[in-house]
Order: C-alpha cells, then sequence, then structure tokens
C-alpha cells in the first residue's frame, strides 16, 4: 500500500481517483502525539485496500473531533451540506426520520470523511444488499421496522471490560466466547475495540436483524449464568466491577460497531485491530493489544487482512439457537 503524496500546503485541492476534493487544515495535529490531519487521510487512503471491503453496503455513522481527539466531540448520521454529489448515499426511516448516510465505496469518501475529522468510523451489522424484498436505493428508504426487512449478516459480541479487568481478562473472556460459539457452529472473529475492550464477531446468513438480538440477549445470559465471575448481561455499574458486561444490544439495527481498521479517538491515534486468535491466547498480564496506525499499516503489509475469511459467503452459517 503506497502512501498518499501529500502536498505541504495547509489547504488544497486535489483529486483522489479522478474525484475532486478540498482538504484543510492539514498541519493540524489531531492527537496528543502530534498525529496531523494529513497523517489521518494518508492512514485511510494506505488502510483503504483492506477496510473499504469491510464498510461495503454499510451505512456509515461517523464520530467527529473538528478540534483533535482531545476535543469535543459529536457523532453525525445525516450527511453535512456541500457533500460530494459523487459520495453514495443510502436513506433509512428510523423512527420516522429519515436520515442520509454516506456508503464508503472509494478511498476517495474515506479521504473526504477524514477531512472533516470523522476520525471514527461506525457500522450496523446489516448491509443494504442484504434487505429482503427489492434492493434499496438512496430514494427508497429503509425501514429499520419494518418486519423481516432489516437482516444482520453477522453476530457480534461485544465485550465491554469493567473497573479492575485487564486486557488478559479480556482476553481469556474472549477465548471463552470462541469456544461457545465455535461449539455452536459459527466461526467466530475478534478485534480490538481500539479503546479498552475486545468485540467477536460471527459471519451468518442473513436474518432478521429482531431474532438475532433476541438470540445475542440469550447468549449473554447464558455467559453470564455459566461464568458469573467473569461475564454480566445487565449494565448496571454496580454490577460490572472485575466483570466483563456482554453488550448483546449492538445487534439492533439502529445500532453501530466500530469498524475494524477505524482510528479511535485516544491519547494516541489507536486503531480498532483484527486479531488472530494465536494472539490472544498469548496476551500475557501486562500486555495491551494497543495498535497505533503505522503498527497496523505494517501488520497488513506483514499478515494481510486477519478478518478476510469473514467476508467468505462460505463462512456464514445459519443463525443457531444460542440460549
Amino acid at each position: 500500500m503506497g502512501a498518499m503524496s501529500m502536498p505541504e500546503a495547509n489547504s488544497v485541492t486535489t483529486q483522489v481517483e479522478g474525484r475532486p476534493l478540498g482538504l484543510t487544515n492539514l498541519d493540524k495535529p489531531l492527537f496528543a502525539t502530534g498525529f496531523t490531519k494529513a497523517e489521518v487521510i494518508d492512514y485511510y487512503v494506505r488502510i483503504a485496500p483492506v477496510m473499504l471491503a469491510h464498510l461495503e453496503g454499510r451505512c456509515i455513522t461517523r464520530r467527529r473531533f473538528p478540534e483533535g481527539a482531545d476535543g469535543d466531540s459529536f457523532y453525525e448520521k445525516n450527511l453535512p451540506g456541500a457533500t460530494p454529489e459523487w459520495v453514495v448515499r443510502q436513506r433509512v426511516d428510523a423512527s420516522s426520520v429519515p436520515i442520509d448516510y454516506p456508503l464508503a465505496d472509494s478511498p476517495a469518501t474515506l479521504v473526504w470523511l477524514a477531512n472533516l475529522a470523522a476520525l471514527e468510523l461506525h457500522t450496523p451489522q446489516w448491509r443494504i444488499d442484504t434487505l429482503t424484498g427489492a434492493c434499496a436505493s438512496a430514494d427508497a428508504p429503509i425501514s429499520l421496522e419494518a418486519p423481516d426487512l432489516v437482516r444482520s449478516d453477522r453476530l457480534v459480541v461485544d465485550l465491554d471490560p469493567g473497573p479492575g479487568i485487564t486486557m488478559a481478562g479480556s482476553c481469556r473472556a474472549a477465548m471463552l466466547v470462541a469456544t461457545e460459539l465455535a461449539g455452536l457452529g459459527l466461526i467466530p472473529f475478534v478485534k480490538t475495540s481500539g479503546n479498552k475492550g475486545l468485540q467477536v464477531f460471527a459471519p451468518i446468513e442473513p436474518t432478521a436483524w429482531q431474532l438475532v438480538v433476541e438470540q445475542a440477549r440469550a447468549f449473554a445470559q447464558r455467559l453470564a449464568s455459566q461464568y458469573p465471575e467473569i461475564f454480566v448481561a445487565v449494565m448496571a455499574k454496580e454490577r460490572r466491577a472485575e466483570r466483563i458486561f456482554v453488550d448483546y444490544l449492538q445487534n439492533q439495527a439502529a445500532r453501530n460497531t466500530i469498524a475494524p481498521y477505524s482510528l479511535r479517538a485516544r491519547p494516541f491515534e489507536s486503531v480498532s485491530t483484527p486479531l488472530s486468535w494465536d494472539e490472544v491466547a498469548a496476551v500475557g498480564e501486562r500486555d495491551t493489544l494497543s495498535f497505533t496506525a503505522g503498527q497496523v499499516l505494517q501488520r497488513v503489509e506483514e499478515h494481510g487482512d486477519l478478518w478476510h475469511e469473514l467476508l467468505d459467503p462460505a463462512c456464514a452459517a445459519p443463525l443457531p439457537t444460542l440460549g
């Protein structure tokens, strides 16, 4: 993956794959390490060959940090004004309020998002091409509440560590989750959240999202029952000390999970990083499993996309009974 040639000027007009873009404040640090907007843009250009496959067909919610990762932020779903015409979009009807989301189909879209200081990209567990019935279009809004219309193509088990849980503890929990899912006929994949936790995904045949949430809830309750010293399935903070909350609600159609290879707003340019299960099994008590943008680019150069099999339709299994 070649680096993007960034001009020295602070604000420029350029083209990415023939698409015109105005880039501004390129030398502005967006992380406490001094990592600049130009470097954020360069990272997303270089990671695009593997990242775009995981974003394909998924509506993108952005978390924007105009003043950098340690400044105020806001979540943005609707497309902002002056969005380039070439940005692919999809209208979604959530609670009767239409929202026009962007879809990332090119490095140019990632550059456009990065220029808006959209450091974090979040996506749902469904794609527009897994909808039932007629294909969706930008002018035909998707209703998230329509029965059986929106179908998830992956299950996520989001492991949110409470106070006192180390990364080694999270890894042991993730290994238990992987064993349970594999025993039910699913193929588990794991990544860091880019913050403190781990997220385990399993590709499934497209299934009504309501059913996926129902089974994810049952699975969370099963984990909390079988391993009460490790897991909790309720959000109450007083129950989460030295436990890991299994956030099954990430499977709801209106909810989003940080995308693989997305940056996270931390003091350094942290990335939500796909892992191998061997890495997870080998984590020691003092390991953090934190990766910078540069380290992730190096990992991809050496190992490729550790999640490429998740995208293989042959890996998708029918959703089993998880309770």
